[in-house]
Formats: structure tokens, C-alpha cells, sequence
């Protein structure tokens, strides 16, 4: 069994920057694939950006590429999302999620291939 707990959302002006934390406990070991996800009101849970937890391999979806980074920290077991440049149509419920691969190849955008997922954090950004 595996738990997400996200923090560090919020509310950030068109242009800033945020960090979250997704702190994962129990059994995280290799070849398990972590990402984040969002869901914006109307719309369906879409995949932002992944990382494999032991080959550090990334995947990242074009509406962010260039603003935002996955990065994991083994002494905590803990992953973050890194935004910048943050715009209004980022403004959504982020959620953390992980799964077990198998493998340390690129990690999938399928969010139906997840397995285990966090609470949410709500980021809105204003123009």
C-alpha cells in the first residue's frame, strides 16, 4: 500500500511560481513511476508530468514543457512539481499519483495505469 499526501498549493499571480510536494509513504521502491495530474472544472484528469522513481526517466506534457520540472528526493521520499511562468489556464486540483511499472522506462501519461493517488491541492492562478 502506498499513500500521497500533496502540499503547497495556492493562489499566485499570472507569472509566478510554485512548488509541490507529494510525500509518499510505504513500499516506494525502484521501478515505480510517480506523476502529477490535474483536473480543471468541466474537464477530465489530464496527465502534467511523470518521472520514474529509480531511473530518473521523464515525461512531460507539451501544454508545460519549459515551465514546469519533476524532481524526487529518495532521503525523503518525496517527488515535487516545480511551476513557473504559471498562467490562468493552469488553475486547477493537482494530484499526485504512483504506480508500479516493472521497468525504468518513460513513465505513461494513462492516468487509468495509476494506482495509488493523493488527496489534491488546489493551485489558482490570476491574471
Amino acid at each position: 500500500q502506498v499513500l500521497l499526501v500533496e502540499s503547497g498549493g495556492g493562489v499566485v499571480q499570472a507569472g509566478g511560481s510554485l512548488r509541490l510536494s507529494c510525500a509518499a509513504s510505504g513500499r516506494i521502491w525502484n521501478n515505480y513511476e510517480m506523476g502529477w495530474f490535474r483536473q480543471a472544472p468541466g474537464k477530465e484528469r489530464e496527465f502534467v508530468v511523470g518521472i520514474n522513481w529509480s531511473g530518473g526517466r521523464t515525461n512531460i506534457a507539451d501544454s508545460v514543457k519549459g515551465r514546469f520540472t519533476i524532481s524526487r528526493d529518495y532521503a525523503k521520499n518525496t517527488f515535487y512539481l516545480q511551476m513557473n511562468s504559471l498562467k490562468p489556464e493552469d488553475t486547477a486540483v493537482y494530484y499526485c499519483a504512483a504506480r508500479y511499472s516493472g521497468s525504468s522506462t518513460t513513465p505513461t501519461a494513462n492516468r487509468r495505469s495509476y494506482d495509488y493517488w493523493g488527496q489534491g491541492t488546489q493551485v489558482t492562478v490570476s491574471s
